[in-house]
């Protein structure tokens, strides 16, 4: 199939890439002349393990193609996917003007009938808006063409974000014609068996990418209260977590208490659920329930840390490691690393910090007195504490007796549960983690 698709950037590109790989001709078009040179270099603006190497493949076989024109791309196309970016406003809502002004470039060339493809997480209702939004521009240039807006969300995990797409565990379609289910079946068939391709309508595919990003957010948030409550009475959140994992109802995903979650998807799509709901006259308690207990865990490590230290922090030196919202991404966005920085220099300490891959996006977003290292033992050396942000497993390969010999003083504040408590301990640390009952702080 020719396939256009528009917005270069996390969701479109690896998408893109990915129909290419499958024999497909790509355009992916992006308004960003900087970002489209970059990609027809084949260098890839994100991080995602095996993107480039594939980007290189196809555009060496000219099956994909870069452009800051929704002209190329829409010519000869079967189907056109938007992949723009909708950021939270200031209230929670998504903000549409990406995808909309991508919708009114769509009517403005297209030439022949395309069906037209969001990928971008959208409110309820979007389909039958840019539909509208498509036909008045095609009558102002005199035009008629056939127009179908179909749904199809992604679930694509940072990091894993090639593998996701390439293998994915389901495809849903939003459509409402037979012709369109047709080419959406024709279109995923080297992806996923047919019985995985699941159809419904536009505004259910829609509805389905929020509520399954709210219902992993709220394991997470269900788990980092529970983990409160196990520091609170002495048990241990990791026994707890193994006890219900077991029930196959339950299962073992999304249940590790941590510093919270972050990230372009839970946040805004949590938040955007709420929006939406309310829109409708409906109190959304258990959706804006899971916000809060997020961004109260966001607080729950620089506590600790103030706990430890006190509120006045003046020269106390803090190594932080692993800045991404999680391991296998550059992804700063709602990372719990940048809570925890601003508080703690808000209290007058220094903040020394690494990450394998995200330091440099980091840089603009974590506080201006933020220092960087080129190593986890780099920072580690001097530091009054170190604290785990990001689980990159590399850090797992720390020798903790080394770093103790060039600590200034022996406490990790581990924010994944990541390391073994007695191991830690046997080395001398004070180690301090989430809901596991260990040196519990006054």
């Amino acid at each position: 199939m020719n396939i256009c698709v528009v917005g270069a950037g996390y969701v479109g590109l690896v998408t893109g890439t990915c129909f290419a790989e499958k024999g497909n001709r790509v355009w992916c078009v992006d308004i960003d002349a900087r970002r489209v040179e970059m990609l027809k270099k084949g260098k890839a603006p994100i991080y995602e393990q095996g993107l480039e190497e594939l980007m290189a493949k196809n555009i060496a076989s000219g099956n994909l193609n870069f452009s800051t024109s929704i002209n190329d791309g829409l010519s000869g196309s079967d189907v056109c996917f938007i992949a723009v970016g909708t950021p939270p406003c200031e209230n929670g809502e998504a903000d549409m003007a990406q995808v909309l002004s991508v919708a009114d470039g769509i009517g403005g060339c297209m030439t022949g009938p395309c069906f037209i493809v969001v990928k971008s997480t959208v409110p309820v209702g979007t389909s039958r808006l840019l539909c509208d939004r498509i036909e008045v521009r095609l009558k102002e240039r005199g035009a008629s063409h056939p127009v179908e807006i179909l749904s199809n969300p992604e679930f694509l995990k940072e990091g894993m974000a090639v593998e996701d797409c390439l293998r994915p565990d389901r495809v849903v379609v939003g459509a409402a014609s037979e012709q369109a289910r047709a080419m959406m079946k024709k279109l995923y068939a080297p992806f996923v068996d047919e019985e995985r391709i699941i159809f419904m309508d536009p505004a259910s595919a829609e509805i389905t990418k929020y509520a399954a990003n709210a219902m992993l957010a709220s394991r997470i948030s269900f788990m980092n209260e529970i983990a409160r409550l196990c520091d609170a009475v002495g048990a241990d959140v990791e026994s707890v977590r193994g006890g219900i994992a077991s029930d196959r109802r339950i299962g073992k995903h999304f249940l590790a208490a941590g510093c919270g979650y972050g990230g372009s998807c839970f946040p805004k799509d949590v938040m955007s659920l709420c929006r939406i709901g309310e829109a409708y006259g409906l109190d959304m308690t258990l959706a804006s329930a899971i916000e809060k207990v997020n961004r109260g865990q966001k607080r729950q490590l620089p506590l600790m840390i103030r706990k430890r230290f006190g509120e006045a922090m003046d020269g106390v030196r803090i190594a932080i490691l692993g800045l991404a919202f999680k391991p296998g991404t550059d992804d700063m966005r709602e990372a719990p690393s940048i809570t925890l920085a601003c508080d703690l220099v808000d209290h007058g300490a220094l903040i020394i910090a690494f990450d394998p891959i995200a330091q440099s996006n980091a840089k603009s977003v974590m506080p201006a007195e933020t220092a960087y290292g080129a190593s986890a033992m780099e920072i580690l050396a001097g530091a009054d504490a170190a604290v785990l942000v990001a689980e990159w497993p590399e850090f797992g390969d720390i020798d903790w007796n080394a770093a103790g010999r060039v600590m200034r003083r022996k406490i990790l504040f581990d924010g994944r549960n990541f390391y073994a408590p007695e191991k830690l301990e046997s080395l001398g640390f004070e180690y301090y983690c989430i809901g596991r009952n260990r040196t519990p702080l006054a």
